[in-house]
């Protein structure tokens, strides 16, 4: 049975985020899995209904026309087509992104959409890495009674947790992934440790960590990833390294020396 059209308020119950900066975290790694999948067309359609959707974060009841008509006059005249938006509203319900319910007016007619979106779906996080132990003689025993204890007296810390020194911004982010505070701070640690490595100054790190960390929940979902701080750190690196490459050439510096000056900094 299809629901009664209203105002917004009144699909309230539909909500799957806490509040507006909840909901934004997750559409942003919707977008970092999925955005090649959209043409320029309906990326700009699915962001304008993204900003219908403020009001009760994640839920938008907003008639077609009246996201069109938006978007023609954000970009001065130069919209989208119906058929355009329409082929979002496919694509994304297809990905999961966000769920489609139809409503009906009193009389039975169809009326607008309603546009329910849908949290990411958390990754399973790394297994513990095996330990190569010293070729000893152990006593099972005593080694048993002793792991018992200790698994009894371990608290799994979670994200609220995690240190100060990790931003706020990217604590929001990492957390749906790899919900454990130290999880967050090992994440952290490997971002500072790049940027110190690559001479980055640590205003631009907030930055770079949360887009180098949706690079890799990207990676994540679509290939096993064996050891996803190793692969975090490789993909910090790269985009440190061509930041350098950027301050050289605004420095003045032609492409070969910078190249030259990048592979004399990693030797020294």
């Amino acid at each position: 049975m299809n629901l009664k059209s209203g105002s917004v308020d009144q699909f309230e119950q539909f909500s799957q985020f806490t509040d507006l900066q909840e909901f934004n975290a997750h559409l942003e790694m919707w977008l970092a899995v999925h955005k090649d999948k959209f043409s320029k067309g309906e990326l700009a359609g699915l962001k304008r209904l993204v900003r219908f959707a403020a009001k009760i974060p994640g839920v938008s009841n907003a008639k077609i026309g009246t996201v069109l008509k938006a978007i023609h006059e954000e970009y001065n005249g130069h919209g989208i087509s119906r058929s355009t938006f329409k082929r979002m509203i496919a694509k994304a319900s297809n990905l999961g992104i966000f769920t489609v319910h139809e409503t009906e007016r009193k009389n039975g007619s169809q009326s607008s959409n309603l546009y329910v979106f849908n949290r990411f779906p958390k990754s399973d996080p790394p297994k513990p890495e095996k330990l190569d132990l010293p070729n000893k003689t152990i006593n099972l025993s005593k080694t048993n009674k002793n792991q018992k204890s200790t698994k009894r007296n371990e608290t799994v810390l979670d994200h609220t947790f995690t240190s100060d020194h990790v931003p706020q911004s990217f604590i929001s982010t990492v957390k749906y992934f790899f919900p454990e505070a130290k999880q967050i701070e090992e994440f952290w640690r490997m971002a500072v440790i790049a940027a110190y490595k690559n001479n980055c100054e640590l205003n631009t790190l907030p930055e770079i960590a949360l887009h180098s960390f949706k690079q890799l929940i990207r990676k994540m979902k679509t290939n096993a990833i064996a050891k996803p701080i190793a692969y975090f750190y490789g993909i910090l690196n790269k985009k440190f390294e061509e930041k350098y490459f950027e301050e050289l050439h605004e420095m003045g510096f032609p492409a070969e020396d910078n190249a030259f000056s990048v592979k004399f900094f990693y030797k020294k």
